[in-house]
């Protein structure tokens, strides 16, 4: 399972490659989100090989910081199923009008 497709991939940048650019300016290509719970992972920018996303996330806190696509597609229902989902109706947008 693969909660990125290539498409989207290809448009993320790499890690660090929008460090100077304002939180308000950053573009999120992706939302992923666990259906029975709150968390919800933006994906800003994403390194290939490591497999490593740093977007914002919404857990038990609201923050900044990188999070693993591989452990993320890891989780898993009792009956093998993908726990994690990727929002197929999110468009890519800057972080502002996220309005969170």
């Amino acid at each position: 399972m693969h909660l990125l497709p290539q498409g989207i991939i290809d448009c993320v940048p790499l890690l660090y490659a929008t460090e100077e650019t304002a939180i308000a300016d950053k573009m999120v290509y992706a939302k992923l989100f666990d259906p029975f719970s709150q968390w919800i992972w933006y994906v800003c920018e994403y390194d290939p090989k490591e497999r490593l996303c740093f977007g914002y996330v919404i857990g038990q806190e609201k923050e900044w910081g990188y999070f693993s696509l591989t452990e993320l597609e890891s989780l898993k229902w009792p009956d093998g199923a993908p726990r994690i989902e990727r929002d197929r109706h999110f468009a890519p947008t800057i972080f502002n009008n996220l309005n969170l």
